[in-house]
């Protein structure tokens, strides 16, 4: 391409960098926006795909990463989102495997280092969308536009809407996604290493390489495969210098079939036959893995998709394209939920909203017409070719061929917003070229800019590194969103603090009263305050909105059973049960009740099945213990103690009830031993002293019962029963002392 196409770079207020110190600048910036995230908590989706996924621990099977969805369910069940990312677990294993655990460092240093590595690849992609494709005598590709893919990079490792690709953990699979896609289309670029001949010949091996890289771009993320239709508008646009505008021209006018085909040659008919062949086969085996079909999203996910009026449908989807069109011009309102009433639906064609989205296709049609119909051939090529980067990846979020579970996701701009860098560059070149009066001011904006950016983007990373700022920053961005409230009054509950969560939840259920997970926290707390009566309307609400949500069915029988409803806790828990068939902490607390009803049987049947489902159900196990031993059934409470702690061997509360069922055997010696047992585990335990006491009581060792009566005394000085055994043995001692000769 000659150099006179693109002197407008020349005027871009940036030094003219080689390519190799370019992409380390860029991946300084993108390392100085994010490093404050490195230290950063699991937050948000964190908890569901990393915290509580098992196929993340090394004892899971491997094979169970190509089985399960992203967040560890198995895709053939109804519950599964769908989401087939096993390259992305992959690495999560691995960063488990390396730190030797659930460590977020690490996490999150590699989460930063592949925004740098993307980021620095970015100007090798914008080298070529802006400036083609061109060789030395040596074959190495010339950058013809150092300036404007240096600003396009610099714009991209800055830009703050990447803050939760990079900074929440699970963005890992969109930085996975972009860094197989640049190498996909930069894999698709040298099959045409032949210069201008390579239009017919090109290397099969090349593109064979770069379906294979789309294939594993496909395997971290979804959108992977958008890079497709990127690399066949880089054919076509680039390679094959096709103008769109005239060919539609020539076939609107039916013109002869030669004078077409003058235009659209073999060689790139046989490359989009082969494109198009991998992207049907790829979709083929995404669509045979997924195996009930497609994930079933609520309206509260996405409540465009449910609107009954096409019309309104179609006018919501296309407020949502404004906002994301808006959060990557003006990156400050950014929010990790865009769900649940935080983007009121438009009603009504009045709706003053509707000026937005009249506004952004104003602005496309201008930038098509331009891309399409311009006379300068470089820069119909770069617009459109920005074009195709910012809307090709975008159209799987974009609700056109199936429904998403979300309104506003800032994660999938990630790629996207490449082809918004590219065109704001591209941009800001020409300002320069046309108005070098003010390249003094331009430089000083450029300049404001990419601080404003770094700055953005040192704030907002901050705010991803712990729940408590992530969700409370979202309250002055979403105040209508239900999911925030809900999770400030979580986070707060998690820490302790339920009178203030208590208000975060009823505003919750105020702002989406069918909202059933608030509804169960909240009736919850009330449960543990003991406000009974407000906390079984608030549960018995959440089962009549969601008749199969399991834990509210049990949280509601523990309330019932406090409330003495026992008929009624018993049906609550078979409920839940029978939404959940492997629900151990369920089958627990139907055994309370039977206990609590001197239904022995079905409360030992209630509690085996809570150990059977969970082996180290520690309460199911000790109340085994304890039911046996008060009933009298001291051999099979010892059988059921020492099965325990095979499973459980450094539990002191089973070791404290075992050694109660030991000591009434009269088996003084090891008794005595797991007494011991649990005092070093749990030194400060009044009862387990008290206990200990008693044993030595009964065995005739008086001066260490009188030592572990004092001690349990001393750490509970109401400890029931205690003053009075220990005031019975003072008696026995002093009695022993007066009638015992000198």
């Amino acid at each position: 391409m000659a150099q006179t196409e693109i002197n407008w770079d020349q005027q871009i207020p940036l030094p003219k960098l080689s390519p190799f110190h370019a992409k380390i600048a860029v991946a300084l910036v993108a390392l100085l926006c994010f490093i404050n995230s490195y230290d950063g908590d699991f937050v948000f989706d964190d908890s569901e795909a990393i915290v509580n996924n098992k196929d993340l621990i090394p004892s899971t099977p491997l094979n169970n990463i190509w089985r399960n969805d992203f967040w560890g369910s198995n895709l053939s069940s109804n519950n599964s989102h769908k989401s087939y990312r096993p390259l992305t677990v992959l690495t999560f294993r691995l960063n488990y495997l390396i730190a030797g655990g659930l460590h977020p460092v690490g996490f999150h240093v590699l989460n930063i280092g592949l925004h740098s590595l993307i980021s620095a690849l970015m100007i090798d992609m914008f080298s070529v969308l802006i400036g083609g494709l061109a060789y030395d005598g040596n074959g190495n590709r010339l950058n013809h536009a150092p300036k404007a893919s240096l600003l396009a990079g610099l714009l991209f490792a800055a830009h703050p809407v990447h803050t939760e690709s990079v900074a929440g953990i699970v963005g890992r699979a969109d930085l996975l996604c972009a860094l197989f896609f640049q190498l996909s289309f930069l894999t698709y670029c040298k099959a045409f290493r032949g210069g201008r001949e390579s239009e017919e010949k090109f290397s099969i091996h090349w593109i064979a390489v770069s379906l294979l890289l789309c294939t594993a771009a496909m395997l971290c993320k979804e959108q992977g495969i958008t890079v497709l239709g990127v690399n066949a508008a880089f054919d076509v646009l680039l390679i094959c210098n096709v103008n769109v505008y005239e060919l539609s021209q020539r076939l609107f006018l039916r013109r002869k079939a030669e004078d077409v085909s003058e235009r659209v040659r073999t060689g790139l008919l046989i490359r989009l036959a082969l494109l198009a062949m991998g992207g049907a086969s790829m979709l083929y085996a995404r669509w045979r893995i997924m195996g009930t079909g497609p994930p079933a999203f609520t309206e509260v996910d996405n409540p465009a998709s449910f609107a009954d009026n096409v019309f309104l449908r179609i006018v919501n989807y296309n407020y949502y394209y404004s906002l994301n069109a808006w959060v990557l011009l003006c990156p400050w309102w950014l929010c990790f939920d865009w769900s649940m009433g935080c983007v009121p639906l438009i009603k009504s064609a009045f709706d003053w909203r509707t000026a937005w989205l009249l506004l952004l296709w104003c602005f496309l049609i201008g930038l098509i017409s331009q891309a399409l119909c311009s006379q300068d051939s470089q820069r119909r090529r770069t617009l459109t070719l920005g074009l195709v980067l910012l809307v090709v990846p975008f159209l799987p979020a974009c609700n056109i061929f199936f429904r998403v579970g979300f309104v506003i996701a800032e994660r999938v701009l990630y790629l996207s917003s490449a082809g918004y860098c590219l065109l704001l560059a591209y941009a800001l070149g020409h300002c320069c070229g046309r108005w070098s009066r003010c390249k003094g001011l331009l430089r000083a904006s450029l300049l404001a800019l990419l601080c404003v950016y770094v700055a953005r983007c040192a704030l907002r990373s901050h705010q991803w590194r712990s729940e408590q700022s992530l969700f409370t920053s979202a309250l002055s961005v979403c105040p209508l969103n239900a999911k925030v409230h809900y999770n400030v009054g979580k986070n707060l509950a998690d820490r302790g603090n339920t009178s203030a969560a208590i208000k975060y939840y009823r505003e919750a259920v105020r702002l989406h009263p069918t909202y059933v997970h608030a509804m169960n926290n909240l009736g919850n707390i009330l449960k543990e305050r003991n406000e009974l009566v407000e906390a079984e309307e608030l549960l018995a609400k959440a089962v009549l909105v969601q008749p199969d949500f399991a834990a509210a069915w049990m949280n509601l029988g523990i309330v019932q059973n406090s409330l003495k409803k026992f008929k009624e806790a018993e049906q609550s828990y078979w409920n839940a049960i029978q939404f959940r068939k492997k629900y151990p902490d369920c089958y627990y607390n139907l055994g309370r009740l039977y206990a609590d009803l001197n239904r022995h049987l079905d409360a030992l049947n209630a509690w085996r099945n809570a150990t059977v489902l969970k082996p180290d159900h520690s309460l199911a196990w000790n109340n085994m213990v304890i039911l046996l031993d008060n009933t009298g059934n001291l051999a099979q409470a010892e059988a059921i103690g020492r099965e325990a702690l095979k499973l459980l061997p450094n539990d002191h509360t089973i070791m404290f009830s075992l050694a109660n069922v030991l000591g009434k055997l009269q088996k003084y010696k090891e008794s005595e031993g797991f007494f011991l047992q649990a005092l070093r585990i749990n030194p400060n335990a009044a009862s387990c002293h008290g206990n200990l006491a008693v044993l030595y009581h009964r065995w005739g060792k008086l001066e260490l019962a009188k030592k572990h009566y004092e001690l349990s005394l001393k750490l509970d000085p109401e400890a029931p029963g205690t003053r009075d055994n220990y005031n019975m043995l003072r008696r026995k001692m002093d009695q022993l002392y007066r009638t015992t000769p000198p």
